[in-house]
């Protein structure tokens, strides 16, 4: 079984690496084209390359656990992100879009904002550069650990010892495979793999729970009866307000996480955003209800059958094995590596070029020349990426419970900052920083203090991303109400 499940994940790398290749071949010479594919991406790629690098694991992993272990409660955290999907493409994309290129053509978010405001142009691109590069490098880590969970789970004992674990294997089989396209295609590549892992997550997340419910044989189906847990589909079964809002306000992060909102600069026209927009939140929509219908679907399969799953998370894993022909079993693995690879080549390629144009260009070679720069990129995916598999090379890290605090990082420092510098006329360059800091600071400072919630799931705390994205607001307004003099340099 399991030689016939390599064989499918074997054909899935070679698909990726050869997109990879193919990219090489058209968008590498400058930096524009390394970095965002000459702003000539086809709406379609560009909404499923924005879907696939936001999901990553957690729509295969995390959510239909959380679906499995407590019920339907647990989907106001897809609702929430659904809703806030939709006001980020409303909002932020047709403006982003316009606004970067009229502001320099900038190419990255930092560049943008100091484009945006060229008083405080240093301090910007620093700041925001090192969140940047600092929460992706730990972001890609937990991708990775997701990679070596799944060999581990899935191929342990026929992989080769040579000194490493199955787990060590899924990690660096995962990461060189993605450094392949990533490093020689680019944003391009990474865009297009995105695209095709894209269309495999959602047929995967199609496919799993009508199999569950009515193509498992007879007796052996699931049956949502067979659930003895009270409450099980309700949507307020034990749902308090504090938990209501830490699970519907992760959409506030959308707004600030740099390796989704770098696929609205690079559509190929404005005017082509709204296709992009009801292609990607309809992926969406399909994506999130087969993701929480393998959760419920899945809960009542084990529940029929007696099946004993230690660990919630690997439900889709579980069901993969157990239900589909070694060839399908493969490609319903390469959707879940999917899932994760898409997100890891977005952050590494978004920190590479934070790190080549914040920091390279900035202050070390002021002079570099597009080859120079497509180069320098290029090693800096290859840093990070190491970076990255230092980190996930402990299992016991908990590398992935981070990915909560990243995600609530990035939103709170960069959501309140890009959309007032879009849609605000009077803010200034001192409230952009006092936004990055503070909301940073203050999601820090949240977690430190163990008021945050213990997310996936509505118990514990307030989620960290409402403070951090209210002091961020408020810290932009007062900050840019203070210093505000006279209307700074911007396109209309």
């Amino acid at each position: 079984m399991q030689t016939g499940t390599l064989i499918s994940l074997a054909l899935y790398f070679i698909a990726m690496i050869g997109i990879g290749l193919w990219a090489w071949k058209r968008s590498t010479d400058t930096s524009e084209g390394y970095l965002l594919a000459g702003r000539n991406l086809h709406p379609a790629v560009a909404a499923l390359s924005a879907g696939a690098s936001d999901m990553s694991g957690w729509l295969l992993l995390g959510l239909p656990g959380a679906l499995y272990a407590a019920g339907l409660v647990e989907a106001w955290i897809g609702i929430g992100l659904f809703v806030g999907a939709l006001v980020n493409w409303v909002v932020v994309a047709p403006r982003l879009r316009r606004q970067t290129e009229d502001l320099g053509n900038a190419l990255t978010i930092p560049e943008f904002l100091a484009n945006r405001f060229p008083d405080k142009a240093v301090a910007l691109r620093v700041v925001s550069a090192l969140i940047v590069v600092v929460f992706f490098a730990v972001y890609t880590a937990a991708g990775l650990v997701g990679g070596g969970l799944l060999f581990e789970t899935s191929f342990a004992g026929i992989l080769p010892d040579w000194g490493m674990s199955d787990y060590m294997w899924g990690i660096w089989i995962t990461a060189l495979v993605v450094l392949a396209y990533t490093m020689v295609g680019g944003f391009l590549a990474v865009s297009l793999t995105d695209f095709v892992q894209g269309c495999i997550m959602v047929v995967a997340l199609v496919l799993m729970p009508l199999v569950v419910m009515f193509g498992a044989g007879g007796e052996g189906g699931g049956s949502l009866a067979d659930v003895p847990v009270e409450g099980f589909l309700s949507l307020t079964q034990g749902l308090t307000l504090l938990g209501f809002i830490s699970a519907v306000t992760w959409g506030l992060g959308y707004f600030g996480q740099p390796h989704i909102i770098v696929r609205f600069m690079a559509i190929d026209t404005v005017e082509k955003v709204r296709t992009a927009r009801n292609i990607g939140m309809t992926w969406m929509g399909v994506a999130l209800i087969g993701s929480i219908g393998i959760g419920i679907a899945g809960r009542a399969y084990v529940e029929r059958n007696g099946i004993v799953v230690d660990n919630p998370e690997t439900i889709f894993i579980v069901l993969a094995n157990l239900l589909f022909h070694p060839l399908i079993t493969g490609f319903l693995l390469a959707a879940l590596l999917a899932a994760i690879m898409s997100t890891i080549s977005s952050q590494l390629l978004v920190a590479s070029s934070s790190l080549t144009e914040d920091f390279y260009k900035l202050f070390l070679r002021k002079d570099a020349g597009e080859r120079e720069s497509v180069n320098v990129g290029r090693i800096c995916v290859a840093l990070v990426a190491l970076a990255a598999i230092w980190v996930a090379s402990d299992p016991e890290s908990q590398v992935l419970g981070l990915v909560s605090n990243a995600w609530a990082g990035f939103g709170a420092a960069f959501g309140p900052l890009i959309i007032l510098s879009l849609v605000w006329d009077k803010m200034t360059g001192s409230g952009a920083v006092a936004g990055l800091v503070v909301g940073a600071g203050t999601v820090a400072a949240w977690i430190a203090l163990g008021w945050n919630s213990q997310l996936p799931g509505l118990d514990g705390g307030l989620y960290e991303i409402v403070p951090g994205f209210i002091a961020a607001w408020l810290a932009i307004v007062l900050v840019s109400k203070a210093t505000y003099s006279a209307p700074e340099a911007r396109a209309a």
